[in-house]
């Protein structure tokens, strides 16, 4: 199955895991923990123990949170209920893990006032969630051109701007994805310059860029690294004209490049696996795609942080 169309269908700063920074000739050593997350779209019919308990026995430190058991409205899930948040904080540190995002399906486009005010008053309540939660980020997207192109880029820099004021005092990061008709440098890095603000950053989908932009992720990094607080990695192949999603490693995605070029500039996020089946029931389970992420992911951050001692 073609993965955009389901998608669309149903949509109708990381201070956890730091690695440290190079210093002159001096280079970054692998981190103790590497930082890899999952997103929790990869594993929809998951409890929330069930996915704490498999993060931790799988080697992830973190957890990207974007659904729970099919809820897609977080700041509505029991877990993070007034009477039940806490014990869920405590929860994710006793499993040795922190929250790396907190997704929204909020998007920035929309010219309509009404609609747009209900995605800025979403993004509003998915801040105050992390900020809840000590999460650095939640993600919104951009996500389509209505009107035209600038008109658009400008609408999107607006809101992220305002969401930033609104985030920043909560110590929360506003991360626009690269995504949907925004997957090309030159329009991020207008849309982030024009927003201007020091709460607001990228989510790189390294697979967005490549796939859709198509671009080659040695352009993006170098024209929009210093905005990359977060990233989803994935991997796919194209067979009929379409992309359909494969398990890590295995597909035709420069993934270990993408790795190789954000270790190269000092990128200190979350590697994080955004394996889409909530959108595509027909990829594989997440008992079997989990692992093999964390075992070739593992492989790739000590090539990329030895290649980078050298």
């Amino acid at each position: 199955m073609p993965f955009g169309s389901s998608r669309r269908k149903f949509l109708a700063g990381m201070g956890a895991v730091t690695a440290t920074a190079s210093v002159g000739s001096f280079a970054m050593p692998a981190p103790k923990k590497l930082p890899i997350s999952f997103s929790t779209l990869g594993c929809p019919a998951w409890s929330w123990d069930k996915i704490l308990g498999f993060a931790k026995q799988h080697g992830y430190t973190g957890v990207e949170l974007r659904g729970l058991l099919g809820n897609m409205d977080l700041p509505t899930c029991p877990e993070f209920s007034p009477g039940r948040i806490e014990q869920s904080k405590k929860d994710v540190a006793a499993a040795g893990l922190r929250i790396a995002s907190v997704d929204a399906s909020a998007y920035m486009h929309d010219a309509d006032p009404a609609k747009h005010g209900e995605q800025m008053a979403d993004s509003r309540r998915f801040i105050d969630l992390a900020s809840q939660l000590g999460a650095p980020y939640i993600r919104v997207m951009g996500n389509e051109i209505v009107g035209t192109q600038d008109e658009t880029i400008a609408r999107v820099a607006k809101s992220l701007h305002q969401l930033g004021e609104y985030a920043g005092p909560r110590k929360v990061t506003v991360l626009l994805e690269s995504h949907g008709d925004f997957v090309r440098s030159p329009a991020l890095l207008d849309i982030l310059q024009q927003a201007d603000s020091p709460h607001v950053a990228l989510l790189w989908d390294a697979h967005n860029t490549y796939r859709g932009g198509p671009e080659a992720p040695e352009i993006t990094v170098s024209r929009l690294g210093k905005y990359i607080r977060h990233t989803h990695l994935k991997d796919s192949i194209t067979k009929g004209g379409e992309d359909h999603y494969v398990l890590t490693g295995r597909g035709e995605v420069p993934v270990k490049k993408q790795v190789q070029l954000l270790v190269d500039i000092g990128y200190q996020g979350y590697f994080s696996y955004e394996w889409e089946k909530a959108w595509h029931p027909d990829i594989e389970e997440p008992e079997i795609a989990f692992p093999v992420y964390a075992e070739v992911m593992t492989g790739y951050l000590k090539d990329a942080y030895a290649h980078r001692h050298k």
